[in-house]
């Protein structure tokens, strides 16, 4: 039976369950800071925070971009950036203790540098205060510019991640006019290209409309771009003014997908309805480096996060 709000069973989300979800949401407003968790309505907001976890967001809660899919706030200006936000953002990550974070960003073209520069100040911050800590960045497409990768890239975070978003056919219906899909593959591969040494990471959205041929596709597009981790998730609609679901994929689709997906040579796929890009991240990092027996650069962690 369907759950009163009309969603399959699958979909029940699920409440907090300790004292962490709480600990966490306040200390993040004690230091000014975002998270993806709260201003994208992520699903698994609950589960992550309970169990001591956040995706922190940078560079402010208003994005200059206008995507069709996302709940994030938008205005053609963000916000002027907080120049102590990375010192914050590493001393809230060494009071938690994490061993594994994510950091994301709205998109800012109104500024020079688009918040690469931030971005790395943001992981070289981090990695004073927690040396052991490894660090994922999610990084908008800097418009494909190879500079602006270069100074996100030369701070050296552990896992550089960039979603597509969708397949091609839809990209251009659902995401903002400077964003594309082959843009998003050209971010990918030049990230690989000026450092062989980070792994790579994508994510798509199901439910708007794709067909599994149009998965394979990109999925075969990303591996050539030499992305190395992979998450496909459920597309929940934000509110009636962002595009409709098309589709409830159920749970099996998504291990179907998951399977074909490996096949293609990911080192690691997250595939189900909750899975999100940053969802369960620093357990991706694990399994895949102890799967290819780990490297000098890429320690693996003593336990997923």
């Amino acid at each position: 039976m369907a759950p009163a709000n009309g969603l399959p069973e699958w979909l029940s989300i699920r409440p907090a369950s300790t004292s962490s979800y709480s600990d966490i949401k306040n200390r993040v407003k004690e230091l000014g800071l975002n998270t993806v968790c709260a201003e994208a309505h992520c699903p698994n907001i609950t589960e992550c925070w309970s169990s001591g976890t956040a995706t922190f967001m940078v560079l402010g809660g208003l994005c200059t971009r206008g995507c069709r899919f996302c709940a994030v706030k938008k205005s053609a200006n963000g916000s002027a950036p907080d120049a102590e936000e990375p010192r914050k953002l590493a001393k809230a990550i060494n009071e938690w203790g994490l061993d594994y974070i994510v950091v994301t960003s709205v998109c800012r073209d109104d500024l020079e540098d688009q918040g690469a520069g931030h971005f790395a100040e943001c992981v070289n911050e981090i990695k004073k205060l927690n040396p052991k800590t490894k660090i994922e960045v999610l990084i908008p497409d800097f418009a494909a510019d190879t500079g602006l990768l270069r100074k996100v890239t030369d701070s050296r975070p552990d896992v550089i991640g960039h979603n597509i978003e969708t397949v091609e056919r839809i990209s251009p219906s659902i995401r903002d006019r400077r964003a594309s899909y082959r843009q998003s593959l050209k971010v990918l591969k030049t990230v690989k290209e000026l450092d062989p040494g980070i792994y790579t990471k994508s994510a798509m959205m199901l439910g708007i409309g794709e067909t599994d041929d149009e998965i394979m596709r990109s999925l075969d597009d990303l591996r050539s771009a030499g992305v190395d981790f992979m998450a496909m998730g459920q597309y929940l609609r934000p509110s009636a003014a962002h595009v409709e679901v098309k589709e409830f994929v159920a749970p099996e689709r998504f291990n179907d997908l998951r399977e074909r997906a490996m096949a293609k040579g990911f080192l690691y796929v997250a595939a189900g309805p909750f899975v999100r890009s940053s969802y369960l991240a620093g357990d991706a990092f694990t399994t895949a480096v102890i799967g290819r027996g780990g490297s000098a650069h890429h320690v693996p962690l003593v336990a997923p996060v």
